[in-house]
């Protein structure tokens, strides 16, 4: 297999530090770089749609959901602040791709579902996002893709768990 960049930067780190544990570096380090590499390949027919990763994110969790959802309810859904899901449902809401819906008992809180041209790209996407996803990962058979898959849940859950309820 061939070296990695993560493996050079731990083999920088012993010749600094002899005796450092980089083991969590080794994971948290490679981890971090795949994400980097997966969101820059990912997030290219996203951009050929005119959509960013965040306005894709709304879209599905509002057809997968297949309900109407407020705005705290996105946040939750997708990890982002309010703020952002905000700004990103203006976006949506000026490409008619989203609809809001003010609450009958307090104005102050807004419902939003999917426009019927909402539902049509995002349905129309996902097929392909996926399929584009599937091929970044060919190299990995499908055992293989079960295993990191089943590696990640369990690293996820113990993240979860301990940093789900921390805020910064």
């Amino acid at each position: 297999m061939t070296e990695d960049i993560v493996a050079r930067v731990l083999r920088q780190w012993q010749q600094v530090h002899p005796g450092l544990d980089t083991a969590p570096m080794a994971v948290i380090g490679r981890l971090n770089r795949c994400a980097a590499l997966l969101q820059q390949a990912t997030d290219a027919p996203l951009v050929r749609e005119g959509l960013t990763r965040a306005e894709f994110d709304i879209l599905g969790t509002l057809r997968r959901t297949g309900r109407e959802l407020t705005p705290g309810q996105i946040a939750r859904e997708t990890f982002a602040s309010g703020a952002a899901v905000t700004k990103r449902l203006r976006v949506l809401e000026a490409r008619e791709l989203v609809v809001r819906r003010a609450d009958e008992r307090d104005r102050r809180v807004s419902h939003l579902s999917l426009t019927e041209e909402g539902r049509e790209l995002i349905d129309r996407l996902i097929p392909h996002q996926l399929s584009y996803e599937d091929a970044l990962l060919e190299g990995l058979g499908g055992e293989r893709r079960a295993e990191l898959a089943e590696t990640l849940a369990e690293l996820l859950v113990l993240l979860e768990g301990r940093l789900g309820g921390l805020q910064p």
